[in-house]
């Protein structure tokens, strides 16, 4: 695989996001508060609203714009909603971060 380091755990605040631009598109990159990182297409499956700016919570985030609950481990919408976005595979390496843009998956296609 081939990993693309995007910065430090430390620059993403715990129950945030920060948004990384690449080739195909823009993703966004979740710290949880139990540390754990994960990164999705930064857009809702409903109406593309931002979701690295909407509120995290456990392993999910919520859209700001229309309240979908997407799910960061497999970026699927949770509850009712139904859509999802594509998972990137996320590394840390002692606080430092990458992700990988090969091997792209849709969570909707498993």
């Amino acid at each position: 695989m081939n990993w693309i380091a995007i910065g430090d755990i430390s620059d993403i605040p715990l129950r945030g996001a920060r948004c990384v631009k690449t080739p195909i598109g823009k993703i966004a990159v979740f710290r949880t508060a139990e540390n754990k990182v994960f990164a999705i297409e930064d857009h809702c499956p409903h109406k593309g609203g931002p979701l690295s700016q909407g509120i995290v919570h456990g392993n999910a985030v919520t859209c700001p714009l229309h309240n979908w609950v997407i799910s960061l481990e497999t970026g699927k919408a949770l509850g009712a909603d139904e859509g999802a976005v594509r998972t990137i595979p996320v590394r840390n390496d002692n606080g430092a971060l990458s992700i990988a843009l090969e091997n792209l998956t849709l969570a909707a296609a498993e």
